[in-house]
């Protein structure tokens, strides 16, 4: 086995230091849902809310980061429309459209955000990992929750107390264990 470093370029992602093909694309792509699509079943309701805290919002934005905008956006969209169609892979085993899904729409924004910072090298250190994490998990939000309001006739306020601040806790956890993942990963990458 050579102890060469694999030549890591400026605009690749993990996904691209495998060997290139369209099955390679459609295996990631179809990997990056069916992941999300586990992690959803990582659930507990929140008193209060009809969104519970999931892993999925870290899958989605694992997924955009290590397979890169476009595979991401296609892996997301893959997801969520899956979903709506009746596979049950939504938080809890559920399907369809329901008040939280204004949270998969962002997660399918976020994934391809954080897959183009990726691109850029958000994904090689932890602080530029930290800033990817806040910018998708803004996004995430900023559809989830005015979605949630208007889908269940909240206020404003109230969205926000049922569908953003019972999550930052959870979400900052998630950003840390992201922070920590995919700059080791490149670390690993960069060794073979």
């Amino acid at each position: 086995m050579s102890t060469a470093a694999v030549p890591v370029r400026t605009g690749q992602v993990l996904a691209d230091l495998l060997p290139s093909s369209r099955v390679r694309d459609a295996a990631l792509v179809l990997g990056g849902a069916a992941l999300t699509g586990l992690a959803a079943q990582l659930s507990v309701p929140v008193p209060g809310s009809p969104v519970p805290v999931t892993g999925q919002t870290f899958a989605a934005l694992l997924v955009g980061t290590s397979l890169g905008a476009g595979r991401g956006l296609v892996a997301l969209a893959l997801y969520a429309v899956a979903g709506v169609a009746g596979v049950p892979w939504f938080a809890q085993g559920t399907s369809g459209v329901a008040p939280s899904f204004g949270y998969i729409l962002g997660m399918i924004l976020a994934a391809t955000v954080v897959g183009a910072l990726a691109r850029r090298g958000a994904d090689r250190s932890m602080l530029r990992m930290a800033g990817a994490m806040l910018v998708g998990e803004a996004i995430i939000y900023a559809v989830g929750v005015p979605y949630l309001a208007l889908s269940t006739g909240m206020s404003a306020t109230a969205a926000i107390a049922a569908g953003l601040t019972p999550f930052l806790i959870g979400d900052a956890l998630k950003a840390a264990l992201a922070m920590g993942a995919l700059p080791t990963a490149w670390k690993f990458a960069n060794k073979r």
